[in-house]
């Protein structure tokens, strides 16, 4: 069915969508992506992306290649990613140092909705289906407890494997690449790099984004044609395992010291106190580099920083707003169908 104007404008605000959950460490685009109602769509049109396309503009024109990779949808999801990422990426990087239990709480809403949504689209549970969502569960869970490399690499060919590598999981519902980025050590220079409006940075990284995106399309588009259901019950898995990264309510067990790649026990270091939750991920202060958390209930979250108040009942109202959004959304998908 051909798009109009207005479509297409929907299609960028789905791409801002996607752009801002990809600045979280922890929420996943392709997630946002999957409850929009344009994963697929997406995905086959960066699959057609390739060596044939070529081909196509030597013989039929730009034109006809256009077409082939839906370029209009692509044109006007990329407008709304960049157009997000740019204008969000400072208003994120506030709220994870300042607001950081309500920003979770929305994501967390959010993120458990998307589960129902996508879960309800497997027609058949098989053993494999079960399976798959079992295993990928596990390795989410797994992946949210890695401990970030103490060292930030910024060299550009680093940078550029990193938007490789993290692209394949933005792309991937449950998987975040900004998470990714994270564990990398990545994370801060190219979100710096954006906020520096250092092209030369943001080039080289989205160079290694296409790449890595050019690559596993095709996979994820194949599983798509041949095991929908075990692919959608994998994809499941990856979302529920990835609960525990966006967890509202995490107390820090230990701290790298910055010069030595040590971890120490937080509650030695009595100088940073309960202030240094809020400044997760962050060198704002002198000689250390990154905390160690875990996800605790708001009642210890509590306790164990001096009764600082967990603020139960907004992240409460956020997380329910995050929940009634994707309702809200499928919904309409499902009213325009």
């Amino acid at each position: 069915m051909a798009k109009n104007t207005k479509n297409y404008i929907v299609i960028a605000l789905k791409g801002m969508a996607m752009g801002a959950a990809d600045v979280v460490p922890g929420v996943s685009g392709g997630t946002i992506a999957f409850i929009t109602g344009i994963y697929e769509e997406l995905l086959s049109a960066i699959s057609n992306i390739n060596l044939q396309l070529l081909i196509t503009i030597k013989k039929e024109g730009f034109k006809a290649a256009w077409k082939t990779i839906n370029g209009n949808f692509l044109l006007a999801l990329g407008i709304g990613i960049f157009i997000s990422i740019l204008t969000l990426a400072k208003s994120i990087k506030w709220l994870l140092e300042n607001e950081p239990i309500l920003l979770w709480s929305f994501f967390f809403g959010l993120v458990l909705a998307s589960i129902i949504y996508i879960g309800k689209q497997i027609t058949k549970w098989t053993i494999y289906a079960v399976l798959g969502l079992i295993l990928a569960g596990f390795i989410a869970y797994y992946i949210t407890t890695l401990t970030p490399l103490v060292s930030e690499n910024s060299s550009l060919l680093f940078l550029f494997l990193a938007g490789a590598i993290a692209i394949c999981a933005m792309i991937l519902p449950g998987i975040s690449g900004a998470f990714i980025l994270v564990l990398l050590g990545a994370y801060k220079p190219i979100l710096a790099a954006v906020n520096d409006r250092d092209l030369k940075t943001i080039a080289v990284v989205g160079l290694g984004a296409i790449v890595g995106l050019l690559s596993f399309s095709k996979i994820l588009k194949w599983l798509f044609a041949n095991y929908k259901n075990v692919t959608l019950s994998v994809l499941t898995g990856f979302i529920i395992g990835s609960l525990n990264k966006i967890w509202p309510w995490k107390i820090t067990t230990s701290v790298f010291v910055k010069e030595t790649g040590e971890t120490i026990p937080f509650s030695q270091v009595s100088e940073l106190g309960s202030l240094f939750v809020y400044q997760q991920q962050t060198s704002n202060f002198e000689g250390y580099k990154i905390a160690l958390e875990k996800s605790v209930l708001p009642t210890h979250f509590s306790e164990v920083n001096n009764f600082l108040d967990a603020q139960i009942l907004p992240a409460i109202l956020l997380a329910i707003a995050g929940f009634v959004l994707i309702l809200l959304m499928e919904k309409l998908a499902i009213k325009k169908q």
